[in-house]
């Protein structure tokens, strides 16, 4: 069974220095229907006006993975951490007991675009961490390339949840196919330009909420950047 969600009919927020579309229930946007899948709970598409942020706040018990897209995000946290995270970064904050960051745009004259994605994890009240590391654009050219798993495996960040998230990036003639477990939930989020997937045509922002599915096959694309989640059930 492959569901097809529309870019359009996601959530949105418009708070002047933030700009977000929310794919599940968050903050103001509330749709029973979509309160998650599996166990991934968030997916935000954000984009933070220049010289703009999120002020400190806190997390408990969630694996927070930001991905960016275009500008740099940078983050300080409650653990000592002070980073900056560029396009082709993949960051992990597993927030367990508790944590507080920010994350700021501190370029005075672009936006900063990024995903952030809330993991529900397979432990609770675990010690905060963190992890961050560069998945080169080669590395998901043409392919489906591991960015997160619970081994941290092959360069991805280590999630604690049971939960892989791959990252491809598809042009013209290439494909690749991701053999699936049908007892287990599926979801793809195609971040830019247009791919098919099992069929369905999609463009940017579109998702496909998947299950007792073998496998998915992945072609056609059109300056196509996508995330596929290898979720619970």
């Amino acid at each position: 069974m492959i569901n097809l969600r529309k870019s359009q009919d996601r959530g949105y927020a418009d708070h002047g220095w933030l700009k977000s579309f929310h794919s599940f229930s968050f903050a103001g946007y509330h749709d029973p229907q979509f309160m998650g899948w599996g166990n991934l709970r968030v997916i935000n598409e954000d984009r933070v006006a220049a010289g703009m942020g999120f002020g400190k706040h806190g997390h408990r018990n969630m694996e927070i993975i930001s991905y960016v897209l275009s500008g740099e995000l940078a983050h300080q946290d409650s653990m000592g951490n002070i980073e900056s995270i560029p396009p082709g970064d993949v960051q992990r904050m597993s927030a367990g007991s508790g944590v507080t960051h920010s994350e700021f745009n501190h370029d005075k004259a672009h936006t900063t675009h990024f995903l952030q994605i809330w993991i529900e994890p397979n432990v609770s009240e675990i010690e905060p961490s963190y992890e961050q590391k560069t998945i080169p654009a080669i590395e998901k050219d043409g392919k489906l390339r591991i960015i997160a798993s619970p081994a941290g495996n092959d360069g991805a960040v280590k999630i604690h949840a049971d939960a892989t998230i791959y990252a491809g990036l598809f042009n013209g003639p290439q494909s690749a196919t991701l053999n699936l477990d049908p007892k287990r939930k599926s979801y793809a989020h195609l971040i830019r330009g247009m791919l098919t997937i099992n069929g369905q045509k999609l463009v940017g922002g579109d998702a496909l909420l998947i299950e007792d599915e073998s496998s998915l096959v992945i072609s056609d694309g059109v300056d196509a950047e996508v995330l596929i989640f290898d979720l619970s059930h």
